[in-house]
């Protein structure tokens, strides 16, 4: 009989990005309802998750932004900035940052009416 060499898959710690590990909002973090969009409590959430990863092991981030887009708004919120600073300050190392906004080729019609907002 002759012998076979069986190989096994080696253990590496690779999401691939379909799995969510960590999922915290800001308004889990502050009690105003005011204050859920704040980059302070956006603040506090990153601070979160970057305790998180370094349990599970993780230590680098590539960043996928999305700002609401379509008709909307194309700029990310305020509290996106200090979301990422704190990130960064946690001392998780950051690789790419990527903008997910959607950008429309051709749009609906803006809300507004015809002659937009008046004050």
């Amino acid at each position: 009989m002759s012998e076979k060499k069986v190989r096994e898959p080696k253990e590496d710690n690779v999401t691939l990005g379909r799995e969510t590990l960590v999922r915290i909002t800001g308004g889990m973090k502050v009690k105003a309802d005011r204050d859920e969009s704040s980059p302070y409590a956006a603040m506090l959430a990153a601070q979160d998750v970057a305790q998180r990863c370094k349990e599970l092991g993780i230590t680098a981030l590539h960043i996928k932004l999305r700002a609401t887009g379509g008709n909307k708004t194309k700029t990310p919120g305020p509290g996106a900035q200090s979301a990422l600073r704190a990130l960064a300050r946690s001392g998780m190392r950051i690789g790419r940052m990527e903008d997910m906004t959607p950008i429309p080729t051709d749009s609906t019609r803006r809300k507004g009416g015809r002659r937009r907002r008046r004050l």
